[in-house]
C-alpha cells in the first residue's frame, strides 16, 4: 500500500479554532506501528478540550494538537521491533490503546500503566487519531478479529474503560446493581453487568430517550431522577430501590456520571456488605461527603476507577463475541470535515445524540 507524503488532519488551535490541515504523515519509530485511521469515537473529553472547559496535557496544556483518542484503523507500515517483537504488519486491524506509558515502567509491570507519571496520551498530550493517518507504540496497539467491524472496535477505548470499572465493582452473582448514567460507557456498563451475573440492572438518569435505549441493552429498571413528568420518574431513589429489590438497598452501584449529585446518591441507596464504584470525574473542587459511621457499619466498599489498565483484550472479546452490543449506541456518524458539528452536536444532546462517530476512511 503505497503510504502519501500528506494527509488530511483536524488541528485543534484553541476553544472553538479547530482546521482541517495537510500535515506530513508521521513516520513509526522503530517500536511504532503506522496506522491508516478508519473511525474515530467523539468523547466528553474531546467537548471539553474543544470548548476550553479542560486544558490538554500538552507542555502548554494548549494545541495545536490533533485530537481523538478512540480510534480503529490498518496498520500500512510497522517498524523493525513492531514486527519482530510485536507480530504486526500491515494490513492487520487493530485498536490503539492511548495511554501509552513505558512497558517496563514501574506501574506498567505491576499492571497499572494508567498510574505511569510519564504516559503520552495519544489526542491528550501528543497527536491522536482524528487524521487520515497515527503513530502508534506497538505494546499499546491490540488487533481487532475480522467478525469485528472498524466502527465497532473504535468503542473499544471507553469500553476499556467501562471493563475495569466493572471489574473494581466485582459484582456477585444475583445481585441488584445501579448504574448512574445512561451515556455510551453507562449504557456498556449495563451490559456487563448482566454478562457478569446481575439479577437486576437498574438504570439512572435525566433524559428518558438514553433511559430507554438502556431498556433495550438489558436495563430491567429505568429512574429519571429530574423531570417529574416523565414516566419513570421517582422522587424518592432509596426507596424505589427498595421496591425493585424485595425491600433491600442495592448490592452495587458506579456512577457513569461526572455528578457529584449521583455519587452521594450511590451512597445513600447501596446497603449492607455494598460496594460503590466512582467512575465519572467530578470538577477539580468537587468533595464527596460519606456518611463514615454508617459506611462502616454497612461494612461497604468504596472504589475509584481510572481508565483501562490490562482490559483492553477483554473489551476486544468483548465485542466480538457480542456481550456488549454498540450499533445502538454510535447514533451518529461523521466525516473528518463535519468533526466541529459532530462536537457541537454531543454537546447539545441534538437528534438524541447518543455516540457520534466519525469516519475517516472506509472500510
Amino acid at each position: 500500500m503505497a503510504i502519501p507524503a500528506k494527509m488530511k488532519a483536524q488541528v485543534f488551535y484553541e476553544p472553538e479554532k479547530m482546521k482541517l490541515e495537510s500535515r506530513p504523515v508521521p513516520q513509526p519509530a522503530p517500536h511504532e506501528v503506522l496506522v491508516k485511521v478508519k473511525a474515530v469515537g467523539i468523547c466528553g473529553s474531546d467537548v471539553a478540550y474543544y470548548y476550553g472547559k479542560s486544558s490538554l496535557e500538552t507542555p502548554t496544556g494548549k494545541g495545536p494538537l490533533i485530537l481523538g483518542h478512540e480510534f480503529s484503523g490498518e496498520i500500512v507500515a510497522a517498524g523493525k521491533e513492531a514486527e519482530q517483537k510485536g507480530g504486526f504488519h500491515p494490513g492487520d486491524r487493530v485498536v490503539v490503546n492511548p495511554v501509552q506509558s513505558n512497558p517496563e515502567g514501574k506501574w506498567s509491570k505491576r499492571g497499572l500503566s494508567n498510574l505511569d507519571d510519564e504516559k503520552r496520551v495519544l489526542g491528550v498530550s501528543v497527536d491522536g487519531g482524528l487524521a487520515e493517518y497515527c503513530v502508534s507504540h506497538y505494546y499499546w496497539t491490540v488487533k481487532v478479529p475480522e467478525n469485528l467491524s472498524l466502527d465497532q472496535a473504535a468503542a473499544t477505548e471507553p469500553l476499556a474503560c467501562a471493563v475495569y470499572a466493572i471489574n473494581n465493582l466485582n459484582i456477585e452473582k444475583g445481585q441488584f446493581v445501579v448504574v448512574f448514567g445512561p451515556g455510551p460507557i453507562g449504557l456498556m456498563m449495563v451490559q456487563l453487568a448482566r454478562a457478569r451475573g446481575a439479577a437486576r440492572v437498574m438504570l439512572v438518569g435525566t433524559r428518558d430517550y438514553r433511559l430507554e435505549r438502556g431498556k433495550t441493552l438489558g436495563a430491567d429498571v429505568l429512574v429519571n431522577t429530574d423531570h417529574p413528568d416523565s414516566p419513570y420518574y421517582a422522587k424518592d431513589l432509596a426507596k424505589k430501590v427498595r421496591e425493585a429489590n424485595e425491600g433491600e438497598l442495592a448490592d452495587r452501584a458506579i456512577t457513569s456520571t461526572s455528578a457529584l449529585s449521583a455519587i452521594h446518591a450511590a451512597l445513600a441507596i447501596t446497603g449492607k456488605h455494598s460496594t460503590v464504584v466512582v467512575f465519572g470525574l467530578p470538577g477539580d473542587k468537587d468533595v464527596i461527603q460519606v456518611p463514615a459511621l454508617q459506611s462502616i457499619l454497612m461494612d461497604k466498599t468504596i472504589r475509584y476507577s481510572w481508565l483501562a489498565p490490562n482490559t483492553w483484550p477483554e473489551a476486544v472479546d468483548s465485542l466480538a463475541k457480542g456481550k456488549v452490543k454498540v450499533d445502538k449506541i454510535l447514533s451518529h456518524h461523521f466525516n473528518l470535515d463535519g468533526l466541529a458539528e459532530a462536537i457541537k452536536k454531543v454537546r447539545a444532546r441534538e437528534d438524541n445524540c447518543l455516540k457520534a462517530l466519525i469516519k475517516v476512511a472506509e472500510g
